[in-house]
């Protein structure tokens, strides 16, 4: 990728003449602009004004009001996309566009509480400071639909017919063949965008699937993630399918998740390793293991950010429900791998495909810097199924947007380490976001129309 310096004969080489600015606003959306080529490589160090309304407005286009916004936002004011050179790519579809991820700012170039990835940012320089870098690798699901996004629209996101068929057969190959030609145009898209991608396969539901990243650091991961999914909705729209990755979705299938593998490194070793510890498990994978752990009911709401993501909690289906871990173990929340150094992880079993992707990353590297500073252990391992368990065997994880939040609000630690300003703008916009489902026509027990009207296209 170019530097800043280099960006102006980047463009003259590749005969750019557009460019499109993209950032990821506390809901997940992803906004930006179009800006000419020549005026990217001029204004890369000032970045680009842009109304903070991004802030202000929910994912139905609603103005969400009814808390405080802070002292860094402003009314209606102009802040800064601020692009990042080292993300600069050429779209492979459409020849003379470049695009580029960017950072929120304030017009002093100040970072605000509300672009996470800068917040993701920070967090890996504290941990480098510390000599630790981070890799993850993430596995994102997703559903794909017969039908062309326009038909899904016109029929309410009801009733439409699962890419590959109505079997529920997890990994089953022969039903496949529609959702092959799908994958292989979204693989070849992810390559031409510098997307490294290391399988995919059907998942258990009607047409779902699941596509597995290369590891990667933090930010690079973010930046991953977010462009996959871009590129599979514009993969859907040009093959005439329409994909969504709200977590619980249509008819009541099981929608998506979104699995992240971390691993820690120290001096070019794998950290999380130790031959002579018990199963393997270093004291830094004990402390990190263990702040996630204590940290995990307030991280909640930013894993799984609304109504919808409550849905897909459901016993016995694949994701978690308590606050546990285990060697393994896929039920518990945090499932460890310790075999060899090779493959030393911890895997992140909660957040939902619907989570602002740098945010999720986030909380887990503050869970892991809250056990290193206060040199936590963690509660015993669970042995067996995390699912199905009796009242008290384990905590259980808030199973809803309010009780997340009551959680996230009560956990000090997790608002020392992301940001208190972070945490308070949160609370409010998930505030927000019950109260417009309540009275918006939400319906408590079932996925209903305001959900997918809401969240189909934008999750």
């Amino acid at each position: 990728m170019p530097e800043q310096s280099d960006v102006a004969r980047w463009v003259e080489q590749r005969r750019v003449f557009s460019a499109r600015l993209l950032a990821t606003n506390h809901d997940g959306l992803v906004l930006g602009k179009y800006v000419a080529a020549g005026k990217l490589a001029s204004s890369l160090a000032t970045g680009f004004t842009f109304a903070d309304t991004c802030f202000g407005v929910d994912p139905g286009g609603d103005v969400a009001l009814g808390w405080d916004w802070g002292g860094w936002r402003g009314e209606v004011t102009d802040i800064r996309l601020v692009p990042d050179p080292a993300t600069l790519v050429e779209d492979p579809e459409l020849p003379g566009l470049a695009s580029v991820i960017c950072d929120f700012t304030d017009l002093d170039g100040r970072r605000l509480p509300a672009c996470y990835r800068g917040l993701l940012r920070a967090l890996v320089e504290r941990l480098a400071e510390r000599g630790y870098s981070v890799s993850v690798a993430p596995e994102l699901e997703f559903m794909v639909f017969a039908e062309p996004i326009e038909t899904a629209r016109a029929q309410g996101f009801r009733e439409l017919t699962p890419l590959g068929g109505e079997t529920r057969v997890t990994y089953l190959i022969s039903r496949s063949h529609e959702m092959t030609v799908f994958m292989d145009a979204v693989v070849r898209r992810l390559e031409a965008l510098g997307i490294g991608w290391e399988s995919w396969s059907n998942e258990t539901a009607p047409g779902q699937a699941e596509i597995n990243l290369v590891p990667a650091d933090p930010l690079t991961t973010g930046d991953a993630v977010t462009r996959a999914k871009l590129a599979l909705r514009e993969v859907a729209s040009e093959l005439g399918r329409s994909v969504t990755f709200m977590a619980m979705g249509i008819d009541e299938h099981l929608g998506g998740g979104m699995h992240l593998n971390l691993s820690v490194q120290r001096d070019g070793a794998d950290a999380f390793f130790d031959e002579g510890a018990e199963g393997h498990r270093s004291e830094l994978m004990r402390r990190w293991l263990a702040g996630m752990l204590a940290t995990l009911p307030g991280s909640m709401s930013l894993l799984t950010p609304n109504v919808n993501s409550y849905r897909r909690l459901v016993e016995l289906t694949g994701p978690p429900m308590t606050v546990t871990w285990g060697e393994d173990n896929k039920s518990a929340a945090l499932r460890t791998v310790t075999r060899d150094p090779a493959t030393a992880r911890i895997e992140h079993r909660v957040p939902s495909a619907d989570c602002n992707i740098y945010l999720a990353l986030a909380s887990a590297l503050a869970g892991g810097l809250v056990g290193i500073e206060d040199e936590l252990e963690p509660p015993p391992e669970l042995e067996g199924m995390a699912w199905m368990l009796p009242p008290g065997a384990a905590p259980r994880l808030p199973d809803s947007l309010k009780r997340a939040a009551s959680a996230l609000a009560a956990d000090r630690r997790l608002a020392e380490a992301i940001g208190s300003d972070v945490v308070e703008y949160w609370l409010g916009s998930r505030d927000w976001e019950w109260l417009a489902f309540h009275t918006g026509g939400g319906d408590p027990d079932r996925v209903c129309e305001y959900e997918l009207r809401r969240y189909f296209e934008t999750a």
